[in-house]
C-alpha cells in the first residue's frame, strides 16, 4: 500500500452542462445497491503521441436498456474518462506512482447525481507504465467507506484483474449498511484463502463525505471565515493547488460547513484542464484548479471573485467586503472556537476535529435562523407559507438583521424553506 492512500478527496466535478439549481451531496438510506459500476480508465496513445483516457473494463456490463436510459449511460460513460484524468494529456510512463485516491460527482439531467470513488495507481510490473484509474459509479455519499472499498481494490489488482470481480460482485449482492452499521463481506484470494471484509459507516451521516482538518491544516480560521461568508452571499469562488486530493478535500469541506443548507451552483473540486472557461460564468460557482493553470485562469475575462491559494494558505484576488459581511459577534464567537480545535489539532483525531468544527457553524446557523418553524405559517389544506418580514423582525441584532436581509435572498436560503415549507409533521389537535 502506498502512502498517498490518505490523501483521500471527495472532488465533486459536475459536467459542465449543469449550472442551475445543484444541490450539494444527498444522503442515502440503508438497503440500496452499493455501486452501480465499476470501470478502469486507462491512458491511450494517440496518433499525435498524445495520450488519451478511455474506459477499458467496466463491471457489470449493462444490457437491455431502454433507448432513453441508453443515452443517459452513454452520456455518463463519456464523461468519466475526463473526471479520472482532469489534470490534462501531458502523460508518461513511469516506474514509479503514488497511488491517490479522490471523487467527483455526475449531475443527471433529471439532477439525481452520482459520484465516482477514484483510486489512482499504477498497474504491478516491470519496467515503465502508465497509471490507470479505478472508478466505482455510485449514488451513495459515503468517501471513508468507499477509500476502504478501493484499497481491497487496489490489493487484488496485484494480484490478477480477474480476481476483482468476485469482490465486487459480492459488494453489488451486499445491502448498504445503515449509519454506525456493518457490512461484512466474504471474499476468496489465491493463496491466501477466504478472507471477511467488514465495512462500517459512521454514526453521523452528514460528516461521513468531510474532513475540515484539510481546511484547518491549509487556511488560518481567519480566512476560513472569510470564505464561508462568501459561499453565504453565494459568490463566485476558485480555489488553487496542485494536487487533486488536496482542492478535492478542501472545496468538499468548505461546502459542507454550510450544512444544514447546500450549495446550489455549479460546483466542480477539480475542473478538467479544457473546461477553464468555466471560470468566466457570470452566475454563482465553488471550482479548483491546478495551480499550473494560473496564468491562464488570470487571463480570463472574469467577474469579481474570490481566489483562494491552498498551498501557501492565502488569498490571491478579493471583492473587498468579506471581512465585513458576518455579524461582527457571531464572526468572533466563530473565531475563538475555530482557533480552539486550531490549537488541539494534534490532540483530536479526524472524527474529533469533524465534531467540533461543524458544530461552531451549526451553532451560528441555529442563532441566526433556528426561529424559522415558527415563522412558517400553515394553511387548512396543510400548505405552508413562510412570513419572511416577520422572521428578520424578529431578531434584535442590527448587524444580524441587516445581514440576515442578504440571506434570505439566496438560492440556498430558498430552497430549504421550499422543503420546510413542505415537510409538515401533523400535530395533534391542529386543525
Amino acid at each position: 500500500a502506498s502512502e498517498g492512500k490518505d490523501a483521500g478527496s471527495a472532488a465533486e466535478n459536475t459536467p459542465p452542462r449543469v449550472t442551475q439549481g445543484e444541490q450539494s451531496l444527498t444522503f442515502y438510506s440503508a438497503g440500496q445497491f452499493f455501486f452501480e459500476y465499476l470501470v478502469v480508465v486507462s491512458l491511450k496513445k494517440m496518433p499525435d503521441g498524445h495520450y488519451e483516457p478511455k474506459i477499458t473494463y467496466q463491471f457489470p456490463k449493462r444490457e437491455n436498456l431502454l433507448k432513453g436510459q441508453k443515452e443517459e449511460e452513454e452520456r455518463l460513460l463519456q464523461a468519466i474518462p475526463l473526471f479520472c484524468f482532469p489534470d490534462g494529456n501531458n502523460w508518461a510512463p513511469v516506474t514509479e506512482f503514488t497511488s491517490e485516491t479522490f471523487s467527483f460527482v455526475l449531475t443527471n439531467v433529471d439532477g439525481s447525481r452520482k459520484i465516482g470513488y477514484c483510486r489512482r495507481l499504477l498497474p504491478s510490473g516491470r519496467g515503465v507504465r502508465l497509471p490507470e484509474v479505478f472508478c466505482i459509479i455510485s449514488c451513495l455519499g459515503c468517501f471513508g467507506l468507499f477509500s476502504k472499498i478501493l484499497d481491497e481494490v487496489e490489493k487484488r489488482r496485484q494480484i490478477s484483474m480477474a480476481v476483482i470481480y468476485p469482490f465486487m460482485q459480492g459488494l453489488r449482492e451486499s445491502p448498504f449498511p445503515a449509519p454506525g452499521k456493518t457490512v461484512t463481506i466474504k471474499s476468496f484470494i489465491p493463496e491466501s484463502g477466504t478472507e471477511l471484509i467488514e465495512l462500517t459507516r459512521p454514526v453521523d451521516a452528514h460528516l461521513e463525505h468531510v474532513e475540515f482538518q484539510a481546511l484547518l491544516q491549509r487556511l488560518s480560521p481567519h480566512l476560513i471565515l472569510q470564505i464561508f461568508a462568501s459561499t453565504m452571499l453565494e459568490r463566485r469562488l476558485i480555489f488553487l493547488a496542485e494536487e487533486l486530493s488536496v482542492l478535492s478535500q478542501c472545496i468538499h469541506a468548505v461546502a459542507a460547513l454550510l450544512y444544514p443548507f447546500t450549495w446550489a451552483h455549479t460546483y466542480i473540486p477539480v475542473v478538467p484542464e479544457c473546461l477553464l472557461d468555466t471560470v468566466c460564468c457570470p452566475t454563482p460557482f465553488m471550482v479548483g484548479i491546478q495551480m499550473r493553470h494560473l496564468e491562464q485562469v488570470l487571463e480570463q475575462p472574469m467577474e469579481e471573485a474570490l481566489i483562494v491559494d491552498l498551498c501557501e494558505g492565502k488569498i490571491i484576488r478579493a471583492v473587498g467586503d468579506e471581512e465585513e459581511i458576518l455579524p461582527r459577534k457571531l464572526q468572533n464567537e466563530m473565531l475563538i472556537s475555530l482557533n480552539r480545535h486550531n490549537n488541539n489539532n494534534n490532540v483530536h483525531s479526524k472524527e474529533q476535529v469533524n465534531m467540533l468544527v461543524s458544530e461552531a457553524f451549526v451553532h451560528f446557523f441555529v442563532r441566526l435562523v433556528g426561529h424559522y418553524a415558527s415563522h412558517i405559517k400553515w394553511g387548512r389544506s396543510g400548505s405552508g407559507s413562510f412570513q419572511e418580514r416577520a422572521f428578520c423582525k424578529a431578531i434584535t441584532s442590527k448587524s444580524c438583521r441587516r445581514f440576515l436581509k442578504k440571506f434570505v435572498k439566496t438560492n440556498m436560503f430558498s430552497l430549504f424553506i421550499e422543503e420546510a415549507e413542505k415537510s409538515r409533521i401533523p400535530q395533534e389537535g391542529n386543525g
